[in-house]
């Protein structure tokens, strides 16, 4: 289970072999899209429908700074808006979102480019940006931090591809939620090391077909969990399957 440790001054989650940093940081804000939030579907990490996927509009792009190439899909921060009294609500609190999506950087003009590293920057949906701040704000200063991802039911892994290759979607991940190790076993083999395709995605190239399947999952703070015959033998390509654990 995870528990908070306090080592030199530092706030830290423990929650497996690794720890994960939930000191507060500065950075900014922006949002994009409207209040639908239909712009922040799909997007950078690989997901689908955030709204079908349990993500909802509680989401953000990251900038380059903080979204380390892919690697941070998945992972969960608290922002609140502060040292702006023009524009923060008073009372706002803070929101906690998913990271889903990337924030582009823009060498073309000379200024006003928050996306760019080394700057850290969050891209939120219209509706977790407005519970922060006016919207006629346009940006705002934030302080943020990493939480723990707190997800209702278990990991859901999507499979697509073709019977000689594999990407599975994973989804709904809590704890860390940023996935960074991932193992698959069919029933007549072994377990299998599978390949970071892009974001949440994973890839093998290995024939799976007409397998239950099995999968071994490590979140960047090291935790590792099985999920064992989560998908059925006679499982299809585009599919969902729902383990009943998570982290």
């Amino acid at each position: 289970m995870a528990f908070l440790a306090a080592a030199t001054g530092k706030r830290l989650i423990q929650f497996g072999s690794q720890n994960i940093d939930t000191n507060w940081y500065d950075a900014h804000a922006t949002f994009y899209g409207d209040m639908s939030g239909r712009e922040t579907m799909q997007g950078a990490c690989g997901y689908g429908d955030l709204f079908k996927q349990g993500y909802g509009l509680e989401t953000t792009a990251l900038s380059t700074a903080l979204f380390n190439n892919g690697l941070t899909c998945g992972a969960c921060f608290e922002i609140k808006c502060v040292n702006d009294p023009q524009w923060c609500y008073p009372k706002a609190g803070s929101i906690k979102v998913t990271a889903t999506n990337f924030c582009p950087p823009n060498y073309s003009k000379p200024e006003g480019n928050w996306c760019n590293p080394p700057l850290k920057h969050f891209d939120l949906s219209m509706p977790m940006f407005t519970k922060l701040a006016q919207y006629k704000a346009g940006i705002i200063p934030v302080k943020y931090r990493r939480v723990l991802c707190s997800k209702k039911g278990g990991v859901r892994f999507q499979i697509r591809g073709n019977p000689y290759w594999t990407l599975v979607l994973l989804f709904n991940v809590g704890g860390a939620g940023d996935v960074k190790d991932v193992k698959i076993k069919g029933s007549k083999t072994g377990w299998i090391q599978m390949s970071r395709n892009w974001g949440v995605n994973w890839q093998t190239g290995v024939r799976l077909t007409g397998q239950s399947l099995s999968f071994m999952v490590t979140t960047s703070d090291g935790e590792m969990m099985e999920f064992d015959n989560v998908v059925p033998a006679n499982w299809q390509f585009d599919q969902t399957f729902y383990a009943k654990n998570n982290f």
